[in-house]
Parts: structure tokens; sequence; C-alpha cells
């Protein structure tokens, strides 16, 4: 094997040391380099993980010759930033999800890849795995017939703790920019597969939501239209316990996707029910060989070794139709952020 990708990780939060763990039992990436605003906690984290070297700023590691991609973990509204400055210094960039808070701050993004000729994908970690690979090809071969709705939800209680970054509005906080991308990504890529579209925008977006004090929307809801009349519902949460699940209603059947999001984490395993009216239901079991984060990891590093730019997990058409759609979410529900006046 050639030498493995390295990586360098901006921010030291709970994703960062998920992804941190990934690569730790990678077949082909290692970490090389982690950066924070705070150098304590950036050695720190070294330290826990075994990185080579640790910067008390995202632009010493941004700076690491040898480092090949870069993992943009800040919060989300300094995605934008780093991502941009990371693919002009010539780093792959894997962008933590939601790739940006609006899709102007995407486009920036995006044009930066591209002018770069650098890998960019956002990362949802479902969108590499085989669980997902293996709906799509359901949808693909017909086996409910004609998509007709799609039902996407994803929703935990994140607490009442003030100081918890998803309540914090200038952080670009809230359900639908945390959870609720996963929902709306999930339903752009169910219609076009199922309508063999290699990328579907929505029509109409139409949202319902509770904005909390701090400005943030706790529960959200929304009704995707997309062509042919097909149709999304779509609900987020980070104050309640929803059944995080996706099923989609077929003119011959059903299919349900228990754990869409996180297959085989938290107690949950992989696997999807087909239900053809009138034939006992089919569970397709899908063997979890690594971790969902390991999975990931391993997709980005195939994907830069085979000099992928817009990757077919999920590509930028694919991340800016999505980001659309979440503004258009947003402004139903009359909830704007700092970025929405750039």
């Amino acid at each position: 094997m050639d030498e493995k990708i390295r990586w360098g990780i901006l921010g030291t939060g709970k994703i960062a040391r998920i992804m941190a763990a990934a690569l730790g039992e990678s077949q082909d990436g290692e970490l090389a380099a982690v950066g924070s605003r705070d150098a304590g906690r950036a050695e720190a984290f070294a330290v826990e993980f075994g990185v080579p070297r640790s910067s008390g700023s995202y632009e010493g590691v941004i700076d690491e010759e040898d480092v090949d991609l870069l993992y943009v973990a800040t919060h989300h509204p300094s995605h934008r930033e780093w991502a941009v400055r990371a693919a002009d210094a010539g780093r792959h960039v894997l962008c933590e999800k939601p790739i940006a808070v609006t899709h102007a701050g995407a486009e920036l993004i995006v044009d930066a890849a591209g002018r770069n000729d650098v890998f960019l994908l956002e990362a949802f970690a479902y969108r590499c795995h085989p669980q997902t690979q293996r709906l799509v090809e359901l949808l693909r071969a017909g086996a409910i017939g004609e998509v007709r709705l799609i039902d996407a939800v994803f929703g935990y209680d994140a607490g009442p703790e003030p100081t918890n970054y998803l309540m914090d509005r200038e952080l670009a906080g809230g359900s639908i920019l945390d959870v609720g991308c996963y929902t709306t990504s999930m339903a752009h890529l169910i219609a076009a597969a199922a309508t063999g579209q290699a990328v579907a925008p929505t029509i109409d977006v139409v949202g319902a939501g509770n904005i909390g004090p701090s400005g943030v929307d706790l529960s959200t809801a929304a009704t995707l239209t997309f062509e042919g009349g097909l149709v999304a519902r779509v609900a987020c949460s980070i104050q309640a316990n929803l059944d995080s699940s996706v099923r989609i209603y077929g003119s011959e059947g059903r299919i349900t996707v228990p754990s869409p999001w996180l297959p085989g984490r938290i107690g949950t395993d992989a696997r999807i029910v087909v239900e053809r009216w009138g034939v006992d239901p089919e569970v397709i079991a899908i063997p979890l060989e690594a971790d969902v984060y390991t999975v990931e990891v391993d997709a980005v590093n195939t994907f830069v070794r085979k000099g992928e730019r817009s990757p077919s997990a999920m590509t930028w058409d694919e991340s800016l139709a999505n980001m659309r759609t979440l503004d258009r979410w947003r402004a139903s529900i009359g909830l704007r952020y700092r970025d929405d006046e750039i």
C-alpha cells in the first residue's frame, strides 16, 4: 500500500474526537496534526490521540507541509472561512456538516475547491455507508414501484444547558442545521434515485417550527416538494428524542430504514426493511465491518487516491441543492443568522 493519507483536524470538539478515534482504526489514513484556538486544548488532544503535532491556531495546521487533507470540525459559522483557506492552501477538504450556514457560503467553499483542484466532501458519514448504497440500489431497481412520499426524521434531547453551542444563535445553533440537514440530504438523495436524476432540487419548501428564547429552532418540520409530485416530510429536534428513521412509500410497497444516520452506533444495527404490498416483509441486513465514521474516513481516503474532486458519495451539486433547501426551510419559519446578511 502507498503511504497513508495524512490528515489534519481543525477543532477539538466532540466530532473532532470521534473522527480522531476513527482515524486510529483506519487502514489508509493517519492523523498528523491538530489545531485549536487554545494551544492547551490542542496539545491535550494530541497527547490523547497520539498526534505528532499540535498547534494553537488553525493556520498552523493548514501550513503543515506533511498534511494532505484537512478536516474542518469547527463551529458552523467558521466552516466557510477555514474550508476556503484549506482549499487555497492546496489541501483536500472534508468539511463537517452543514458545509456552511447558507447556500451562498457553500458556493464560496465549492468555488475554492474547484479553483484549487482539490477534493471536497461534506461530512455526512451515512452517505459513505453500505446501508445507504443498498437503499439507493433498491430504489433504482423499483423495489417499491413509483416513490410517492418520504418521511425522514432525526431528533434528540440536547438538554437545557444554555452554554451548549446548539442553543447559541451566534454559532448558528438549532435543530435544522444540526440534524435537519440530514433529513433534507436524505430526501434529496431518495428523490434523485427515484427519478434517475443526478441531483433533485426542491420545488417548494414549507416549514413550521418552535424558535426558543435564545433565537434558535428547537423542534421543526417541513414539507418538501420535488419534480413529478414527490413529497417529503422532514422533522428534526434538539429537545425531543424522535423516532430517528426514514420511511419511503411507493406504489407497490414501503421501505423502512430504522437507523439511517449512524448505523451500528448507540445500540443500533444496519438493516433495511422492504415491505411489498401483500408479501411478507424482507429484512436486508447490512454487515458492519467497521464503525460508520471509520467507513467514512476510509471512503474519503479512497476518493482522494482515485483523484476524485466532487465525490460520488455526495457531489458538490448535491451539497449546494441541500443548502438551498435549508435556507428556504429556515426562511419559512423566520429563522435568520448573521451569515444571511453576507
